[in-house]
């Protein structure tokens, strides 16, 4: 496979890198702040590193260290932005004021002008609404996002942990209404997290949405920290406890899928990173994997799986273990829909 093999973002006919830069774990300042463990200096290192070795998409967001990650990102692309496919998202808090979040018209017409400030650039290529935004009507995002591409704000916009209902909504609402639809998803997939197989991907497939498929590695669980008899719990069980608690049944069968994923791997002579990131990147659905590398040694353990191509026999061995369509826990979806989340939604 490899980085030069271009792939197609869904249907706008852009060609873009099997890999793409995700930078959340970018920040400002000597090791970054709390939740960005890399600071500025080496970010920039790792984005020059990337570009270099063929990747051609970058993703952040404007929550992402509060602005910082975007900040960082607008210095590492000075004079090399127009060979890159800029992605940015809005929807989270980004100030004391709780009107500074969301999708409605008066936030983002705020947000857009933050980052194209922070990145330093005239335009943003992929401008994507976070989160669904149960307050603010589905039109009134989109319609707000038609104008800015009107007014070559953005190119074209796109969702992130959309269901299925919202992904169709929004097609239909802006193909009725004559505006200018969604073109991308960003979805968390991988050999543990395989729930939008069963709608997200198809619907995408359907709708010609280009997908950018996030958390390769599970959130940490496929990196090869979470085997049985490993001698010590990994390092984020203490730091996320209710992400990582390996103690509840559905992590406990999470945890044995894991090992037996790693002891594929071995078996395999690769490593569960290159099995990971291989999975993710043979789904058809799929347009680009966002990697998030805290280091230049974690980019290359990336850019090295991205040559890594599976047969049907290891993909048939993959679902014996994690059968298609399978999540463990709600909560990997990427967001949990209200009605789920809050009891008080389904009882009088």
């Amino acid at each position: 496979m490899g980085l030069s093999e271009l792939r197609m973002f869904g249907r706008s006919g852009t060609p873009i890198s099997p890999l793409t830069l995700g930078t959340m774990n970018f920040g400002e300042g000597t090791g970054g702040p709390p939740g960005a463990p890399t600071g500025a200096d080496e970010a920039i290192r790792i984005i020059h590193a990337a570009l270099d070795a063929g990747i051609t998409a970058i993703d952040t967001a404007d929550v992402y260290s509060q602005g910082e990650s975007e900040q960082v990102v607008g210095r590492a692309l000075r004079g090399r932005r127009d060979d890159v496919f800029l992605a940015t998202k809005f929807h989270g808090q980004m100030s004391p004021n709780p009107a500074h979040s969301g999708n409605s018209r008066r936030w983002i017409t705020q947000a857009v002008e933050g980052s194209l400030h922070r990145l330093q650039t005239d335009r943003i290529d992929l401008y994507q609404a976070h989160r669904p935004d149960y307050n603010t009507d589905v039109l009134e995002t989109i319609t707000t996002l038609n104008d800015l591409i009107r007014q070559g704000k953005i190119l074209y916009y796109g969702t992130s942990v959309f269901t299925p209902a919202q992904l169709v909504e929004a097609q239909w609402l802006a193909t009725t209404n004559h505006l200018i639809p969604p073109l991308g998803n960003q979805v968390p997939y991988s050999m543990l997290v395989r729930g939008n197989e069963r709608d997200v991907l198809p619907i995408a497939q359907q709708y010609g949405l280009g997908v950018l498929a996030y958390g390769p590695l599970a959130g940490g669980w496929l990196s090869g920290s979470f085997v049985l008899d490993s001698g010590k719990p990994p390092a984020r069980v203490h730091t996320l406890p209710g992400r990582y608690d390996i103690s509840g049944p559905s992590s406990e069968r999470k945890l044995l899928a894991a090992d037996s994923l790693a002891r594929l791997a071995d078996k395999l002579e690769i490593s569960l990173v290159d099995l990971a990131v291989g999975f993710a990147l043979t789904h058809p659905a799929v347009s680009s994997v966002i990697i998030g590398p805290r280091s230049e040694e974690h980019l290359q353990a990336y850019l090295r799986a991205a040559d890594v191509q599976l047969g049907e026999t290891v993909l048939d061995a993959i679902d014996e273990l994690v059968p298609p369509g399978t999540n463990f826990v709600e909560r990997d979806a990427g967001a949990i829909v209200p009605s789920i989340e809050f009891a008080e939604l389904r009882r009088r």
